[in-house]
């Protein structure tokens, strides 16, 4: 079986989930012993790390370019042009497209697979701007496509809901996550204990609602800090609101770093605070749990269905209600303890390897 992954997330994202998602199945299936599968990542030209550093059996057409600056037409000049001539000489059974085109980026003759990660554009699109396209490009993907796997079945829900897609269509496969359990970085002297956020803070990531929840309470705000990892640097609003709620300023810490600094955090963190509004499925709590680190999370949208009962759930959008779930967690050792022993049993559940065989079988049930 020939399994083709085609350029547009490695030419466009340097790190990200969703590159990230594509190397590791696409690495896993190239590594797998059945010799039956032959995996290409045709990209003329990217910028991806995890392609340039990679050190397995992968097959990759293309070449590494330096994000530099205003060279993005070029890139995507470079793989219009050629991504065609490499799939004329390696025809693919399966052609898994990397994200959303209005076009194909398909071969003639091969199998399509769209892989919909979350419908967060149609649930909050005062979060994106109006120029922002992508609800056009997914639907004609998802309508181009011979098949399509959802990360979560409250994702695959939200795709038939919106776009009506049939269940048959349609197969879920959970993500895997890995964050090395060594070569931890060594962080600043921590004065107090402290709460850790990771990730994106804008709109349905509901950081300013944890915020809010941080700042009504004496006994969060007076015995522990609240460190932000990623996501960029703290925004001038947000000090602003912090402000306003009479936060101390040097209470809320952004840290910034590689995968030894986050592991780091996770390791030392009190707690692991996860307030989205909405996730297509949701890593960083497994990657906590993986460090042994008790996580307090919403109950919406997919996180429930990751997490299942190896952490503590809470409504976001009820400030007593995130309020009540962190200081149940901090103020007891045996909850604590009791999370951390649900946690490791739940992140075996969880890997790149079940990911890409699952997302193996899906392959083989298109070519029946």
């Amino acid at each position: 079986m020939k399994i083709a992954y085609d350029y547009q997330i490695f030419s466009t994202q340097k790190y990200g989930g969703i590159s990230r998602y594509f190397f590791e199945v696409a690495k896993h299936l190239a590594g797998s012993d059945d010799g039956m599968v032959d995996c290409l990542i045709n990209s003329p030209a990217y910028v991806n790390k995890y392609l340039h550093c990679s050190r397995h059996d992968l097959r990759i057409s293309g070449f590494y370019l330096p994000a530099i600056p205003r060279t993005g037409r070029i890139r995507s000049s470079i793989n219009k042009l050629f991504s065609p001539l490499a799939f004329n000489t390696w025809q693919p059974d399966i052609s898994h497209e990397t994200f959303y085109s209005p076009k194909s980026v398909s071969p003639p003759g091969s199998r399509v697979v769209v892989t919909v990660y979350d419908m967060i554009h149609e649930l909050y699109p005062e979060s994106f701007s109006a120029s922002d396209r992508i609800i056009e490009y997914k639907r004609i993907a998802v309508e181009r496509a011979d098949h399509i796997i959802c990360i979560s079945y409250n994702t695959r829900n939200d795709l038939i809901r919106f776009l009506g897609v049939p269940q048959d269509k349609i197969s879920v496969v959970h993500l895997g996550f890995g964050l090395a359990h060594k070569d931890f970085a060594k962080l600043p002297d921590q004065t107090r204990p402290f709460l850790l956020y990771v990730g994106l803070r804008g709109g349905y990531k509901n950081f300013e609602g944890l915020l809010s929840a941080y700042a009504s309470c004496s006994e969060l705000r007076d015995n522990f800090d609240l460190v932000v990892f990623g996501g960029g640097v703290l925004k001038p609003f947000e000090f602003e609101m912090m402000q306003r709620l009479d936060v101390p300023l040097e209470q809320v810490r952004h840290v910034a770093g590689d995968d030894g600094v986050l592991a780091s955090l996770y390791k030392q963190a009190a707690v692991f605070v996860y307030p989205s509004l909405y996730e297509g499925f949701g890593i960083p709590p497994l990657e906590a749990m993986s460090f042994d680190c008790p996580v307090a999370c919403s109950n919406s949208s997919s996180i429930p269905e990751v997490v299942a009962d190896a952490a503590i759930q809470f409504n976001p959008s009820d400030n007593d209600a995130i309020v009540d779930a962190l200081v149940k967690v901090l103020s007891s050792s045996a909850l604590r303890t009791n999370l951390i022993h649900r946690g490791r049993d739940r992140v075996k559940l969880f890997s790149w390897f079940k990911c890409a065989m699952e997302t193996l079988e899906v392959y083989k049930a298109l070519l029946l």
